[in-house]
């Protein structure tokens, strides 16, 4: 087959190319780095032509052009699987809603027929044997193709390949349109700030419960930074790497030689992820590694998966936790922040892996925007907020105070456990509302 040919006969404009998109359609925008670039911006100036075409995206790093018109929701709505702070944005514009799921099921919502019109997403440039790479993101996108009518690539010479298990390539002969983009750089995740205090003081009580030879799962954040960094800092070695989303303190971990990958009991001597978001420096070593592996998320989320990884080690943030042991990770009330992703099912994936640990770490208290000091730990999760992690699941927890492990204990013993690791200047408190809930029996441990 000419590969070549082939590629110059579908080779199109991205003004050309978004003409296929009708009032009513559903349209994928892929997730996270391959949102389109040129192909948005050309679906942007079409607007006053549509009507109600609802378009999919995830982990949203860039504002679309689709989203930054005065009138944009009358033309278009945005629907997330998982929120980021545009996502958010867009929301806030009226025009965006969320799409509650484990992110882990994702692939299953398109192979049972989740309707998909149009697919355009950044992919790399065609390889030798006519195959383009998505890049960053296996995820999902494989299956979501597979249910497209029209599926629209838009090169970037600027993606790294990424390698991936099974579901990294799509091959022209499956293309409908290609686009030859601008060449944007990769949208970056930034680092963050140095770790603070707290970071640090949370990240001394975790690496010491991490084994030589553990296979990682680390959250986005600051705590799940500073810990990646403390582990690369540490005398451990062996580790693999079994994670949702790569992040750049993996990177720094597997340069310092803690990584091998040597002991998994899948994947041996590779890092296996979902999708990725970072720095250059991510970028530049997950670009045709081998040693780092794509793979779909109903693969890297898989509680039946995770649970045959020994020593399996997850850890992941919080917004906030009530007195129950129920977890908040994704809103503030019925303010939508991220999403449930993966961390459910790591949670009960870590617990049941031979000698597995999961790990939920946050900071005791909050700064409030008048200024005042609000603990993290409620006697209950506020009216609207969502439970990410059921009581029932949760392992440890931990805080600048202490780590408390839930497992196997009473509502009493739970309350007093949790309360052990709050700000000091908010126990007392949350003493009276415990024994106010029943939930609370004086013995002295506090």
């Amino acid at each position: 087959m000419d590969y070549q040919k082939l590629y110059e006969e579908k080779l199109t404009t991205a003004a050309e190319a978004v003409k296929v998109v009708k009032s009513g359609d559903w349209v994928e925008y892929g997730w996270c780095t391959n949102h389109p670039v040129a192909l948005d911006k050309a679906l942007a100036e079409r607007k006053d032509e549509l009507t109600d075409v609802k378009v999919r995206g995830g982990v949203t790093m860039w504002m679309p052009e689709i989203a930054k018109a005065e009138d944009a929701a009358e033309h278009f709505v945005w629907n997330s699987w998982h929120m980021s702070g545009i996502d958010r944005k867009i929301v806030t514009k009226g025009m965006g809603y969320f799409s509650p799921l484990r992110y882990s099921e994702l692939p299953r919502f398109y192979r049972d027929g989740l309707p998909v019109d149009v697919a355009m997403l950044q992919v790399t440039p065609m390889d030798a044997h006519g195959n383009f790479n998505f890049g960053l993101v296996t995820s999902h996108i494989a299956d979501m193709l597979a249910q497209a009518k029209v599926i629209i690539v838009e090169v970037n010479q600027n993606l790294p390949w990424g390698i991936g298990l099974t579901g990294s390539e799509i091959n022209i002969k499956d293309v409908d349109m290609v686009v030859e983009g601008d060449n944007p750089p990769v949208a970056q995740l930034g680092a963050g700030g140095p770790p603070t205090d707290v970071d640090r003081a949370v990240a001394e009580l975790i690496v010491p419960e991490i084994p030589n030879g553990a296979c990682l799962q680390l959250g986005i954040g600051g705590m799940p930074n500073t810990i990646g960094a403390m582990i690369a800092q540490s005398d451990l070695k062996d580790l693999g790497v079994h994670t949702e989303m790569y992040v750049d303190a993996f990177v720094d971990i597997a340069k310092a030689g803690k990584i091998t990958g040597a002991r998994k009991n899948l994947d041996k001597g590779r890092q296996v992820y979902a999708f990725a978001a970072g720095t250059q420096k991510l970028y530049d070593y997950i670009d045709h590694n081998p040693e780092v592996l794509g793979a779909p998320v109903d693969y890297t989320n898989d509680v039946r998966v995770i649970a045959q990884l020994d020593n399996f080690i997850s850890i992941n943030n919080a917004i906030d936790l009530d007195l129950f042991g129920q977890v908040n990770a994704e809103s503030a009330g019925i303010k939508h922040i991220s999403g449930t992703g993966g961390q459910l099912d790591f949670v009960m994936g870590a617990y049941l892996s031979k000698g597995g640990k999961s790990f939920i770490c946050m900071s005791s208290t909050v700064t409030g925007k008048d200024g005042s000091l609000k603990s993290r730990i409620v006697p209950t999760l506020t009216t609207g907020t969502i439970t990410t992690d059921p009581r029932s699941t949760v392992q440890y927890l931990v805080t600048e105070y202490g780590m408390v492990n839930l497992k196997g204990i009473t509502t009493w013993e739970r309350a007093e456990k949790i309360i052990s690791i709050a700000h000091p200047d908010f126990r007392e408190q949350l003493i009276q509302d415990a024994e106010k809930m029943g939930i609370w029996r004086r013995s002295n441990r506090i």
